[in-house]
């Protein structure tokens, strides 16, 4: 019976160093585990913040160049021009401006003295007035002498955003060439 009991506190003692190991090499385990996943969801918690910055930033582009676009192809005249302001007249005869302001960064427009940003975060901005015709063998067309002659506004721009403090989200330079419908 002595050898039995002696026997059986063996057993008991190399469960316990057995459930020991067991449980560190649990512990560890789940460690690698939550720091795989830590640093997973900081990965894709940034590009989640990225992408939907990148939709924000895409969708005011868009919302600007159609208001821009709209604005230029009904109006009268182009009144005052340089690469930074547009001043038109609209069919109403309202002066619209778009103003582009490179300290601010923000591309705005006024009528009637109410001010809309179109765009903020906007890198650069730039118009170009034109006529109609266009050069010989190319898709460009001449430029404008003075705005009495301007049928034609080419603008470009490119707006950057910022996630966590870093310039993360560039959209790629928005570009039209538009044409004044109107002959006034």
């Amino acid at each position: 019976m002595v050898s039995k009991l002696t026997f059986t506190s063996r057993r008991r003692q190399a469960r316990a160093g057995t459930s020991l190991i067991e449980a560190l090499v649990a512990i560890g385990v789940t460690g690698l585990i939550m720091l795989a996943l830590a640093s997973m969801s900081m990965v894709s918690g940034r590009s989640f913040a990225a992408f939907a910055n990148y939709v924000d930033l895409d969708s005011a582009n868009r919302t600007a160049m159609d208001t821009l676009t709209r604005d230029l192809r009904e109006c009268n005249r182009v009144t005052s021009f340089s690469s930074s302001e547009l001043v038109v007249e609209d069919s109403d005869g309202f002066s619209i401006t778009y103003t582009y302001t490179p300290s601010q960064r923000t591309f705005t427009r006024t009528r009637g003295g109410l001010v809309k940003t179109l765009l903020s975060g906007c890198d650069s901005l730039t118009f170009i007035i034109a006529q109609r015709t266009p050069k010989t063998g190319s898709y460009e067309q001449y430029p404008a002498a003075g705005v009495d002659t301007a049928k034609v506004v080419n603008v470009s721009w490119n707006c950057s955003r910022t996630v966590l403090g870093f310039k993360a989200n560039t959209e790629n330079v928005q570009t039209a060439r538009i044409v004044i419908r109107r002959q006034g």
